[in-house]
């Protein structure tokens, strides 16, 4: 993956908030992404989005995002276009990708809407090879043990943040070793 970094392809770190665990019944809340390449960021894509359901005190609590918050801001297919056309062409970065990407599976179906077809790599797979020591994966225990700020987690666009800078960190700490994954 460090020749993949370095022959310049373009990544996009990304995150999602929702209203619960299921991506059948539950909504995307927040999205946030970070675009980046081998020379820095590129570009940024955060935003609230109302998920015209009620959103839990337990959400609130974990992500510091209110039912007024959303009242104001755009609902899924007002912005999924312009997040879909953020990500083209780009490699999708996730920490346990595979949650954000069943959400927005889920809301490209209902909007009749192509998924994503980029390629993805999982942070959360990918420190499991880099660091088989470790007991735990969560991204603020890596963002901790690879000395990355977190400003305001479980807010999207700064999970995305830190997602990309952990895969930049187990890029650059396992460079000798990647022939392998």
């Amino acid at each position: 993956m460090f020749k993949l970094v370095k022959s310049g392809k373009t990544f996009v770190a990304l995150d999602t908030e929702t209203t619960g665990l299921n991506c059948l019944t539950d909504r995307i809340i927040e999205i946030g992404a970070v675009k980046f390449n081998s020379s820095g960021i590129l570009d940024t894509f955060q935003t609230l989005i109302n998920p015209q359901i009620s959103i839990s005190s337990l959400i609130t609590e974990i992500t510091g995002i209110n039912n007024m918050m959303l009242e104001e801001a755009p609902v899924i297919n007002e912005m999924l276009p312009s997040f879909v056309e953020f990500t083209k062409d780009s490699i999708l970065i996730g920490h346990n990708v595979q949650f954000d990407l069943r959400f927005l599976k889920i809301e490209l179906e209902r909007l009749s809407r192509p998924e994503l077809n980029n390629r993805v790599i999982d942070t959360l797979q990918f420190a499991r090879w880099a660091f088989p020591e470790n007991e735990k994966y969560k991204q603020t225990v890596l963002a901790e043990q690879l000395n990355i700020p977190i400003h305001n987690a479980h807010r999207a666009g700064d999970d995305a943040r830190v997602c990309g800078n952990i895969f930049l960190q187990l890029i650059n700490q396992t460079a000798d070793r990647q022939k392998y994954f």
